[in-house]
C-alpha cells in the first residue's frame, strides 16, 4: 500500500517534502564557510615563481620564462646552470649588498618583483650569524622582504636556533626584512614546531614560513590541520604539493593530494601581503623537463591555479 494519499492530501504531501528538502539545501554544511561569517580584509597573496625549478637552465633565462608564465612576483633559486654544467651561485654569501641591488634591479627591469631569497644556511651553523646578516643585507638592498632558511633533515639545537634568532631579529627588523623559518624534516618538521620556536623568539624580524608539502613528505603529517596550530606566525608560503599514490612524491600545485582551498583558507583574511613562492611545479610521474619551454608551461599552470583557488577563497 502506498504511503502518499491521493489528490489533496497527496499535494500538500509533495509541498512539505519540497519545505523540507529546501530547508536542507539552505542549512551550511558542518565546517563549511559561510559568505557572510565574519572575517578580515583579505589577504594581498603575491603569486610568485621561485627561479629553484629552472636550476638546470642560466639565471637569465628562468627570469624571462618566469616573466613570460605571466608572474609579476620572482623568488630567487639557489643555484643555476650558466652552460658550463656547474651549478653557479644566484648569489654568493660573501657577495656585497650592490651585487644585490643589481640583480634586483635586473628582475625590475623585467617586470617582476622579487620577495624572496634563500640564507643557503642552516641555523645551527657555525657561521649563521655571519651569512645572516650578510643575507639581510642583501635582501634589503634588493628590495627583498624575506630570507627564508630551514633545519637539517637530522634535527637542529632548538636553543641554540633560539638564541641566534634573537640576535638576527633586531638586524632583520632595522632593515625591513623578515627572516622565515620553513619546514625541512626532523625536529621542525611541522608548523607547530616552527611556530613554537618563533613565539620562544618572540621578534617580529623572525617568522614562520609554510611548506606543506614538505611537511606531508618527511613526517606524513596531515598540512591542514597542522597549519591551523601556526597560521597566525606563518608570512609566506613555499608552494608544494605532494602524493603518497601511485608514487610518493612532491610535484606542483594541484598535482598532488594537498587540498590548496582549506590550506589557504587559513591565512585567506589576515589583510596584509603573503608571498607564495612555487618551489615545486612539477607533474607527478613525469621527467624533468628537458627544456625550459616545459618548465614554463608547468610554471604558468602553477600559478592559473593559484589564482582560481584564491579568487574563489575571497570571494566567501
Amino acid at each position: 500500500m502506498s504511503c502518499v494519499p491521493d489528490d489533496l492530501d497527496r499535494r500538500a504531501w509533495l509541498r512539505a517534502a519540497g519545505a523540507g528538502l529546501a530547508t536542507l539545501a539552505a542549512a551550511p554544511r558542518a565546517g563549511a564557510a559561510r559568505r557572510d561569517e565574519p572575517h578580515g580584509e583579505p589577504t594581498r597573496f603575491r603569486i610568485a615563481c621561485m627561479t629553484l625549478p629552472y636550476a638546470r637552465f642560466p639565471l637569465g633565462r628562468a627570469l624571462t620564462g618566469v616573466k613570460a608564465a605571466g608572474y609579476e612576483y620572482v623568488a630567487w633559486g639557489v643555484t643555476h646552470d650558466e652552460g658550463n654544467g656547474e651549478p653557479t651561485p644566484v648569489l654568493a654569501a660573501e657577495a656585497p649588498p650592490a651585487r644585490a641591488k643589481e640583480l634586483g634591479d635586473r628582475c625590475r627591469d623585467l617586470g617582476l618583483v622579487p620577495v624572496m631569497m634563500f640564507s643557503g644556511i642552516y641555523p645551527e651553523a657555525p657561521k649563521s650569524v655571519e651569512v645572516f646578516t650578510s643575507r639581510i643585507r642583501q635582501a634589503a638592498a634588493a628590495g627583498i622582504p624575506q630570507v627564508l632558511t630551514f633545519g637539517h633533515t637530522a634535527g637542529g639545537d632548538r636553543k641554540l636556533w633560539v638564541e641566534r634568532f634573537k640576535a638576527l631579529g633586531p638586524i632583520a627588523r632595522d632593515h625591513e626584512v623578515t627572516i622565515v623559518v620553513k619546514q625541512h624534516g626532523g625536529e621542525t618538521g611541522t608548523g607547530t614546531a616552527c611556530a613554537q620556536i618563533v613565539r620562544e623568539v618572540a621578534d617580529d624580524g623572525v617568522k614562520v614560513n609554510y611548506d606543506a608539502g614538505n611537511v606531508m613528505d618527511y613526517l606524513d603529517v596531515d598540512p591542514i590541520a597542522d597549519l591551523k596550530a601556526c597560521a597566525g606566525e606563518v608570512r609566506s608560503f613555499c608552494i608544494k604539493d605532494h602524493r603518497n599514490f601511485p608514487r610518493d612524491e612532491d610535484c606542483g600545485p594541484g598535482f598532488g593530494e594537498i587540498d590548496h582551498y582549506k590550506l589557504l583558507h587559513a591565512v585567506a583574511f589576515t589583510g596584509g601581503a603573503m608571498p607564495l613562492c612555487c618551489e615545486n611545479i612539477s607533474a607527478p610521474l613525469l621527467p624533468p623537463p628537458t627544456r625550459p619551454e616545459e618548465v614554463d608551461a608547468l610554471a604558468r599552470r602553477a600559478r592559473e591555479f593559484l589564482e582560481v583557488v584564491i579568487r574563489g577563497l575571497t570571494s566567501l
